[in-house]
């Protein structure tokens, strides 16, 4: 290792960008900040990092995401990586994407360092418009809004979007919402059966029939 020389390499920065999705008013909406720096000052974009020369990439995201939103134990996991030359005006960046799925009654945000201001975006509207997005976040939206599409097909990942209790109805139209179409309830509830369980609950005060609460059914070695 004494006669390694890393000088003779060009450097490059890596950074990550944060997706975090919620359901409001029956939309799917992302977390988005308005921009106080250049490039791309007074524009939205996905809050993001730089990450420190000793930091993990999962460190960076969790300290990325309440410097910039206020925001405290999200839970991410890793989208994808983008890497195209240009993508940043400043140098060579290399960004690593996480995303989380949060219930809109847990996201308490605010502006934070770096930022004008921090909102949340309807996803379909965004991405239907020409709306002005920093560097190649809209494509890392466009990404991140087919694998929520297509996970939620084989995973529990629509379970992150509801609070710990939920009815059926709440249930079946958050899958609605991710997947783009709509379910019949009879198939739906045949699906998602062996993944829920009763609780002693029912809602109170609708002008519906009362609906039952279910939770998710834990995994035995949980």
């Amino acid at each position: 290792m004494e006669e390694y020389d890393s000088s003779q390499y060009e450097k490059l920065s890596v950074a990550v960008d944060l997706l975090v999705f919620t359901i409001e008013n029956d939309r799917l909406k992302l977390l988005m900040i308005k921009r106080s720096e250049n490039p791309f000052k007074n524009t939205i974009a996905l809050p993001g990092v730089f990450v420190g020369i000793k930091e993990t990439l999962d460190a960076a995201a969790k300290r990325g995401i309440k410097e910039e939103t206020g925001l405290k134990n999200i839970y991410f996991e890793q989208l994808y990586t983008f890497g195209e030359v240009k993508r940043d005006p400043r140098m060579r960046i290399i960004s690593v994407a996480y995303m989380a799925l949060v219930p809109i009654e847990k996201l308490d945000y605010k502006a934070g360092e770096r930022t004008i201001s921090a909102e949340l975006v309807d996803v379909e509207e965004l991405l239907a418009s020409n709306k002005k997005i920093a560097f190649d976040h809209r494509e890392i939206i466009k990404y991140a809004r087919w694998r929520l599409k297509n996970k939620v097909e084989y995973t529990d990942i629509a379970f992150h979007l509801v609070e710990e209790e939920f009815t059926l109805p709440r249930l079946q139209k958050v899958y609605e919402i991710l997947l783009g179409k709509e379910l019949y309830k009879a198939n739906f509830r045949k699906k998602i059966a062996p993944m829920i369980e009763e609780t002693d609950y029912i809602t109170v005060g609708d002008a519906h029939r009362p609906s039952r609460f279910y939770r998710k059914k834990q995994a035995d070695d949980e």
